[in-house]
């Protein structure tokens, strides 16, 4: 893997001529987690297809570039709001898609150790309509882990398990993507308190920081000062409704 660059997305985006968000400047360090916090509509998926180079259905007036200059979409791996798994491959295809799409061997001892840190070993050769909501997203995550990439934009990866396995996929993709220049679209206050280095709300008039916490992430549940910005972005939230 290259090293992990900063990214700078500036710029207004719109839709059909109406605003979706204002001018704005979003920097993820390099090299760290940046969680994007934001009520429905204002544009946070948005951003990460921009950042990916996808189709977004809106128009944007600015710049995406990452601190060594060279082209980012070919850097990142994408984990969708959908797990967008193929319904006839297997866990283990569905895993080691990316390298097959390159025409690349997958690396074997690789994809056994992330099924086995997801808990998937067991059900490596069904198909997604023997697996619970919950294996899918594993799945999904599991994919977008295997992809050695400096660059990783998860959209709200964790959301549909459940708090238990939740916190515990949080910790693994915390370890897994050390050193990686991460992006996380969340609805949640506490997965953004706990895991980001830098965090930061979207509104319609643009993004406001809110100051992490001091303790390295994943942060535990109960630490205080993870709960008193847990409570600060709820408070943000609310107020940008």
């Amino acid at each position: 893997m290259s090293r992990a660059p900063g990214v700078t997305l500036e710029g207004s985006a719109s839709i059909d001529g109406a605003p979706l968000f204002a001018p704005l400047r979003l920097t993820l360090p390099a090299g760290r987690w940046t969680c994007l916090l934001g009520g429905s509509g204002v544009g946070k998926s948005t951003v990460l297809r921009l950042i990916c180079g996808l189709p977004t259905g809106a128009s944007f007036d600015g710049t995406i570039t990452a601190t060594d200059t060279r082209p980012i979409p070919e850097r990142v791996a994408y984990m969708a709001q959908d797990d967008l798994l193929l319904p006839w491959a297997s866990v283990t295809d569905n895993i080691r898609l990316g390298a097959r799409l390159r025409g690349q061997r997958a690396d074997a001892d690789r994809l056994a150790h992330i099924l086995a840190r997801v808990g998937l070993s067991g059900h490596a050769q069904k198909k997604p309509g023997a697996l619970s909501g919950g294996q899918r997203q594993r799945v999904a995550l599991a994919r977008t882990l295997m992809e050695d990439k400096p660059i990783i934009l998860l959209d709200e990866p964790f959301s549909a398990l459940d708090a238990q396995t939740r916190a515990a996929m949080q910790e693994l993709a915390a370890d897994l993507l050390q050193g990686r220049t991460v992006l996380v679209v969340t609805h949640d206050p506490a997965e953004a308190a706990r895991l980001g280095h830098a965090i930061v709300v979207l509104t319609p008039k643009g993004v406001t920081d809110c100051p992490p916490p001091a303790a390295p992430v994943p942060r535990p549940v109960d630490d205080l000062d993870t709960l008193r910005c847990q409570a600060e972005l709820l408070r943000r939230l609310r107020d940008a409704a």
